[in-house]
């Protein structure tokens, strides 16, 4: 389809793809919904659907004797609970090392001495953008939790290596939470340096 002059100086390039407009469908704080009318790689008139979810952090505090604290949560989107690692949202200004320090204390009541950067995992990449920071904490001390109000989180211990299981097994389901604990497992195991 061929685009007339002023239409073609508005596309926006985006990989094999042209975006000849953005169209914003909802927005709220955490969630940003936008359908965009575009060219395909293929040269056809389409449409494409985002959902951006605003950054965060996913945390897997480890104590010395090895035992491993998750969180035990009703989520709202998949209906049940699941287990998984201590996560939150991003504040604007807020550096992803703050945000996992917020989110330990907040959450379980957990202060870490160390936190081991683990890398940025993308939940899911065709249509969803959630850029997840990945963390390792160690050096453990406990403290009052400071929960929102909309979470209610059980603070759940087990040694590590029945983390590690529980992913095998698909019992931990949580994307971020899964690259995190196996990221944290090699570095555990000396197999990876932090």
């Amino acid at each position: 389809m061929a685009l007339p002059d002023d239409q073609e100086l508005r596309t926006q390039i985006h990989g094999p793809w042209q975006i000849v407009r953005r169209n914003e469908i909802y927005q709220d704080a955490w969630v940003q919904i936008r359908m965009d009318d575009v060219l395909r790689p293929d040269g056809k008139p389409g449409t494409y659907s985002t959902v951006r979810i605003k950054p965060g952090v996913c945390v897997i505090p480890v104590a010395a004797d090895g035992t491993c604290y998750l969180t035990k949560e009703f989520h709202y989107a998949v209906g049940r609970d699941t287990i998984e690692g201590i996560s939150g949202g991003i504040e604007v200004g807020e550096s992803a090392e703050i945000a996992a320090t917020r989110e330990l204390q907040e959450e379980v009541g957990i202060v870490a001495q160390q936190l081991h950067p683990l890398g940025v995992v993308d939940p899911l990449t065709a249509a969803l953008c959630s850029p997840t920071a990945i963390f390792l904490a160690t050096d453990l001390s406990f403290t009052e939790t400071n929960m929102e109000g909309t979470e209610r989180i059980e603070r759940v211990a087990m040694p590590f290596e029945v983390a590690v299981r529980m992913v095998i097994r698909s019992e931990i389901t949580h994307g971020p939470s899964c690259v995190a604990i196996l990221k944290a497992n090699l570095i555990l195991s000396n197999l990876l340096s932090p």
